[in-house]
């Protein structure tokens, strides 16, 4: 048989094995736009403003549709009725996290960060139960926090009432009474370690918290 006869009997195959699958999985889902098969809505999405492309899908919808980002369905919720009764009146159900695969591949699924479902529930019980032992929400942790307010304070002392940017500084004051549970001890505000490890989680926090990547997981 002719090469090119096979290449396209295999894609014409692909194709309608992608129209099927699409299919069927609509039929159990919220309504949305129609997707392209391979590519899904990925052209109804301007990637430059994310947030507007959601709010006129909505319009045409409603505030609960399904978008298929590539071949992968994503139900969207819009407007704060939508996601409080999804997250609040029934937050046990919708308890899951988004998942990123790179982060799977990097920690197996585990930890507090990145776990779901029953590893991350158990994960967190523990965790919560641990720090209430170590004296979290108790008095006797009052005197860690006011401490570490008096060393805050004369930190923002240090700038004379000059302009400043206070994210970092009012960023350590909680971590420090975290470190001073868990490890007994408090980092100085000018500690190079300390500080390059609150700059890299900031950077990933911006990263995980932009609206491109937020689609993508």
């Amino acid at each position: 048989m002719d090469p090119v006869l096979v290449l396209v009997f295999t894609l014409s195959c692909l194709f309608l094995l992608s129209l099927w699958r699409q299919s069927s999985e609509r039929g159990k889902l919220p309504p949305g736009p129609t997707p392209l098969p391979i590519i899904g809505n990925i052209l109804q999405i301007d990637v430059k403003d994310i947030c507007q492309s959601f709010t006129n899908l909505s319009r045409v919808y409603g505030p609960v549709y399904t978008l298929y980002l590539g071949r992968k369905p994503t139900v969207v919720l819009h407007g704060y009725e939508a996601v409080k009764e999804a997250l609040v009146d029934h937050g046990e159900e919708f308890s899951g996290r988004g998942r990123l695969p790179v982060f799977d591949k990097a920690t197996n699924g585990m930890g507090i960060g990145f776990s779901n479902g029953i590893v991350w529930k158990n994960t967190r019980r523990f965790s919560l139960v641990t720090l209430r032992n170590l004296g979290m929400g108790k008095r006797s942790i009052e005197d860690r926090v006011q401490e570490e307010a008096r060393c805050l304070v004369e930190e923002l002392r240090k700038t004379n009432g000059s302009p400043c940017d206070p994210t970092f500084i009012l960023g350590y004051a909680p971590c420090n009474v975290i470190c001073s549970i868990i490890f007994q001890d408090r980092f100085d505000y000018k500690d190079r370690d300390f500080l390059n490890l609150l700059e890299k989680l900031d950077e990933i926090s911006k990263i995980l918290s932009s609206p491109w990547l937020q689609v993508k997981s």
